[in-house]
């Protein structure tokens, strides 16, 4: 186990500290990125862009790169 020693001024300065166990703390973060369903048009012109896309990459046209730069 280890300890971690606070003074009240650091408390104070940031405002608290919680303590939460990982599976508690993996829960809440999980939670903070929403969730999207997307309906009607908007969601047939997604699945098209992403057919395409995979379309494109089983055919080889799909290539790695580092930076926008590479895209010339």
């Amino acid at each position: 186990m280890s300890t971690i020693t606070l003074s009240k001024k650091q408390i104070q300065k940031n405002g608290g500290v919680v303590v939460l166990s990982m599976k508690e703390y993996k829960k809440l973060s999980e939670r903070v990125v929403p969730d999207y369903y997307l309906t009607g048009k908007a969601a047939r012109n997604l699945d098209k862009l992403v057919k395409e896309g995979l379309r494109d990459y089983k055919a080889g046209k799909c290539r790695k790169i580092k930076s926008l730069a590479d895209l010339d």
